[in-house]
């Protein structure tokens, strides 16, 4: 009886491998014949499902050639410049890669005896190599069309085979010129989907580039932000200024760090540092009188907010600084006793000068009453100015309802 059971479950284990090696028989025969191609790729993958088969090179081999033999028919399209789905056909391209790639890591599997014999990674290398510049097309493909997963795939799987053991023995790989490129492109598609794991993936080899280095450092600044990495982000800014000092982009963000940080300090040397690259640079110089007046010196924020008013009148907050410069000398003196008496002529011309740069202002900006009018009572109150006065008067009692 024991027997018998025994040469039944040796039937039935015997019969998978019989269908398995009739599918695949059949499976090289339809590749051969370019037929049902894709059949035969989802039933080798379905094979693959099984455990009992994760280490039968026999099947990877036969998926890989399945899924070449679609590459093959859609790039002879191509060639052709027949109908052809060009989306598909850099996908079937990714896909051919990794077919072959999983192929490679069981060829490399050692046999029973410990020993390595490969019997395929030299030919699919030389094979591969031909079509590797495809995955880099297709990479920037999906990017023109604003199709970030796919793009960002890809073109991970393009900069992957540089450490993929299958073209270990490929020296062109080493010396790959687009590969900076395609690091770039990562880190953009990684921005765009949110992912700032995947931006930074590559953003070493990102750098390496000459054309996308300056904007590798703002998007890899931005997925630091997203990861709140405050430390990295400063990091990546300070970097990317060092090597921009007239981008509008390190600046602006650096002073907002600083500046809401209240590192004053920090803010001033940063603005030097750009001013001696550009010294006519308004952004610059604007934000000079803005650090000079928040850091007291208002004889200095009145100095370039003149410069900057002959060069160009029509910024508003540049006729606030100055104003509040001079309004906030007149207070200085104003609220001390003995400074009030010994000074009273020059508190005066203080709040006169004040006057017209907060008028300005008021004219530029009528929606921003918070700013002017505080400022310009107290200047109509210190003037004697009746009229205007009791006018803003009304306005900051408007404010309070």
């Amino acid at each position: 009886m024991m027997r018998f059971l025994s040469l039944l479950l040796s039937v039935f284990l015997f019969v998978p491998s019989i269908a398995q090696k009739k599918e695949i028989r059949q499976a090289r025969t339809d590749i051969k014949n370019r037929s049902n191609l894709e059949n035969v790729e989802s039933t080798m993958r379905n094979l693959l499902k099984d455990s009992a088969n994760r280490r039968n090179v026999k099947i990877y081999h036969t998926l890989a050639d399945a899924v070449r033999a679609q590459y093959e028919a859609a790039n002879e399209k191509l060639y052709l410049k027949e109908n052809t789905d060009t989306a598909a056909f850099f996908n079937t391209a990714r896909k051919m890669f990794l077919a072959f790639e999983s192929l490679d890591s069981i060829d490399m599997l050692p046999n029973e005896k410990g020993k390595v014999k490969l019997r395929f990674r030299k030919k699919n290398a030389e094979y591969l190599n031909k079509y590797k510049r495809n995955l880099y097309n297709g990479g920037i493909f999906f990017v023109r069309k604003k199709d970030f997963g796919p793009a960002y795939d890809i073109l991970d799987t393009y900069i992957d085979c540089n450490r993929q053991p299958l073209f270990s023995g490929n020296d062109e790989s080493a010396g790959d010129s687009l590969l900076p490129s395609a690091a770039f492109w990562t880190m953009f598609c990684g921005y765009k989907l949110g992912r700032p794991d995947s931006a930074l993936k590559y953003s070493s080899l990102a750098l390496e580039s000459k054309t996308y280095r300056r904007r590798a450092f703002t998007y890899m600044a931005e997925a630091y932000l997203q990861k709140k990495d405050t430390l990295k982000y400063v990091e990546t800014l300070k970097r990317g200024f060092d090597e921009n000092k007239r981008s509008k982009f390190f600046f602006t963000r650096l002073m907002d760090y600083y500046n809401n940080s209240n590192q004053l300090d920090s803010a001033m040397n940063v603005v030097d540092t750009a001013l001696k690259n550009d010294s006519t640079n308004t952004l610059f110089l604007f934000a000079k009188s803005n650090m000079a007046l928040n850091m007291g010196k208002y004889a200095e924020c009145i100095e370039i907010s003149d410069t900057l008013i002959a060069r160009n009148d029509t910024f508003p907050d540049v006729f606030l600084n100055a104003g509040v410069s001079y309004l906030n000398m007149a207070l200085a003196l104003d609220k001390d006793v003995k400074s009030k008496k010994k000074y009273k002529n020059k508190i005066l011309d203080y709040y006169l000068r004040a006057l017209p740069y907060m008028e300005r202002y008021k004219a530029m900006a009528p929606d921003d009453k918070e700013k002017w009018a505080p400022s310009l009572y107290n200047i109509y109150l210190k003037l004697n100015m009746g009229r205007k006065f009791e006018e803003i008067s009304e306005v900051l009692r408007q404010m309070r309802k």
